[in-house]
C-alpha cells in the first residue's frame, strides 16, 4: 500500500538540487502548503566555509522524498548492482563495476561516468520512491517479465540529455535474461534510412503502458507524461490555460513548456509487475 509522505516540521527527508543527481539529507523547518514548497535545513551542506552554519533553502515539493529505510550492511554487493554512493555530502546513483580489497568497491557514477572507490559504509542499495513506496533495483530485477519477439515495450534512456525519458519500441530478440535487442518506433538511424535498433538491459525496459480512460482535463499539480522529442517525459501540470493547453514543469531540467491536451497522458509507474497510477502521496503538515 502506498504511504503518504509526512512533511511536518522537524521531519527528516531527502532533497535533490538543480543540475545535481544526488540526494541530500535535510530537516523540514516549515511547510508552505499554499505554494507547494517547504523550508529545509541540510544536514551535510553548509553556508560557505563555515561548517557551523547548515545551509537553509526553500525547495519545491517535486524535489523532495522521504528518507529511505536503513541499509542492511551485511548485504554483499556484486558487479552490476545499482547503488547510491556518499560523495560530497550527498548520495549519488551509480553501479558497482568491481569488488576491491578491504570491503571496498569500484563504482561508476551515473551522471559523470567517473570511476571511484568507496567503502561499504559509504554505499547503500539504490531505491526509487515510486507511487508512494520504495522500490529497489534488485526488487525490479526479480520481476520476471517474458518479452517475446515483437512485444511492444517502452525503453528508458540513459543518454545524456535524454535521461529518464521513455521511448516506444518492440522486442527484436532476447540476448539473455538481462539483455534485449529492441527496435524503436519513432527513433531512426543517423542517416534516417531505417528505424534505430539498440541492445538494452532489462532494467531499462517495461511493458507498453495500458490505455486508460483519457481525462477530459488535467488538474494543477497532476503528474503526467508529455510527448516531447519522440519520447514520453514525466512532469507536473504547473498551469492550466485556455483551449485545452497546459504548462508542464520538468524537475530535472527546471523547464516549463506548454503542451496541447493530446500530447499528454496520465503518468503511470510499473511496480511489482503492475501498473500503478501516480500517487497524490504528499501530506503537508504545519
Amino acid at each position: 500500500m502506498a504511504k503518504e509522505m509526512n512533511l511536518g516540521k522537524g521531519k527528516t527527508i531527502e532533497v535533490s538540487r538543480t543540475n545535481d543527481d544526488a540526494w541530500y539529507a535535510a530537516a523540514i523547518i516549515r511547510s508552505m502548503q499554499k505554494n507547494g514548497r517547504i523550508s529545509v535545513e541540510f544536514q551535510t551542506l553548509f553556508s560557505g566555509d563555515d561548517r557551523s552554519k547548515p545551509l537553509k533553502e526553500i525547495v519545491d515539493l517535486s524535489h523532495v522524498r522521504p528518507h529511505p529505510p536503513p541499509d542492511d550492511f551485511d548485504l554483499a554487493f556484486e558487479s552490476g548492482d545499482e547503488v547510491d554512493a556518499f560523495c560530497n555530502g550527498g548520495w549519488k546513483p551509480g553501479k558497482i563495476s568491481g569488488v576491491l580489497e578491504n570491503s571496498s568497491f569500484l563504482v561508476i557514477l551515473s551522471n559523470t561516468h567517473e570511476a571511484k572507490a568507496f567503502r561499504r559504509l559509504e554505499l547503500r542499495v539504490h531505491r526509487d520512491w515510486i507511487g508512494g513506496r520504495w522500490i529497489s533495483a534488485r526488487e525490479q530485477r526479480k520481476l520476471e517479465m517474458d518479452f517475446g519477439s515483437g512485444t511492444p515495450v517502452e525503453v528508458r534512456s540513459d543518454e545524456e540529455g535524454f535521461v529518464g525519458a521513455w521511448f516506444a519500441a518492440k522486442i527484436v530478440r532476447a540476448i539473455d535474461k538481462n539483455m534485449f535487442t529492441v527496435e524503436y518506433q519513432n527513433l531512426r538511424t543517423d542517416d534516417e534510412s531505417q528505424l534505430l535498433r539498440e541492445t538494452v538491459y532489462s532494467q531499462n525496459i517495461r511493458p507498453a503502458p495500458p490505455d486508460i480512460l483519457e481525462s477530459k482535463s488535467f488538474r494543477f499539480l497532476e503528474e503526467v507524461d508529455a510527448w516531447y522529442n519522440d519520447g514520453w517525459w514525466v512532469g507536473v501540470i504547473s498551469k492550466v490555460v485556455k483551449n485545452s493547453s497546459y504548462f508542464v514543469y520538468f524537475r530535472d531540467t527546471e523547464e516549463e513548456i506548454e503542451f496541447k491536451h493530446s500530447d499528454l497522458r496520465l503518468h503511470q509507474d510499473w511496480i511489482g509487475a503492475k501498473w500503478v497510477r501516480a500517487s497524490q502521496g504528499l501530506k503537508l503538515c504545519d
